[in-house]
């Protein structure tokens, strides 16, 4: 298994482990795509588990830009309940990748016979929740660049703009720096790594009481229209 976040990384390699969780890989992936994807159709050509990164990527992207929609004051009530809705659906999808990434490492432990030590702890965080991050902060820098790129504002708004934009590459490179040593511990044994499932209620229609109160409704409906 190779981890690394730079040129300068120590990569981890640990026999009959052929994971690759390469961090510096799925930072460059996050800018590259974000950049294509804004000029062009948008397009998976990733493999493997890239393939499944990129993927929860591309559900942030679309939630990203369907934000701003609904946030438009030129939005009327009817375009604002179809965003709302896309939200609903993209959230989950997202939060359904996310678990498949962590989904993704538990199976390639258990094929690789990596087990965590006894005394291992178990962090508040999973490594899919952390791309996950990786990917919102691709997302901020490169919209942040947007403004600096704009004719129309003045130095203030520049200045600004550009000390979040520092801000955002220092935490892209400390979240990075954190999801590779999350990973060597994982693969060390001293850190445990488990799937957290959110279980996301307000999609489901046996969960959400307006979904299955309305499915009732229109149940009784239908029975009393027959009648």
């Amino acid at each position: 298994m190779e981890i690394g976040i730079d040129a300068s990384s120590e990569p981890i390699q640990k026999k009959g482990c052929d994971m690759s969780w390469d961090v510096e890989m799925i930072v460059a992936m996050h800018d590259r795509t974000t950049a294509d994807w804004h000029h062009q159709p948008i397009e998976n050509q990733e493999s493997g588990w890239m393939e499944l990164a990129c993927q929860q990527h591309r559900y942030n992207y679309e939630l990203w830009h369907q934000e701003d929609q609904a946030r438009s004051p030129d939005a009327d009530d009817s375009t604002i309940a179809a965003v709302k809705r896309a939200i609903d659906r993209l959230n989950q999808q997202r939060n359904d990748a996310i678990e498949k990434l962590d989904d993704w490492l538990t199976e390639h432990l258990q094929a690789t016979g990596i087990q965590p030590r006894e005394d291992a702890s178990q962090n508040s965080e999973t490594p899919g929740s952390i791309v996950d991050r990786l990917s919102i902060l691709a997302l901020r820098i490169y919209h942040l660049d947007e403004q600096l790129q704009r004719s129309d504002v003045d130095e203030a708004h520049r200045l600004k703009v550009s000390q979040r934009l520092a801000i955002c590459r220092l935490q892209q490179k400390e979240l990075a720096t954190s999801l590779r040593q999350l990973l060597e511990a994982i693969v060390a044994g001293s850190k445990r790594h488990r799937t957290y499932r959110q279980f996301k209620m307000y999609n489901d229609p046996t969960l959400n009481p307006y979904l299955y109160n309305a499915s009732k409704s229109t149940a009784k409906s239908k029975a009393a229209s027959s009648e």
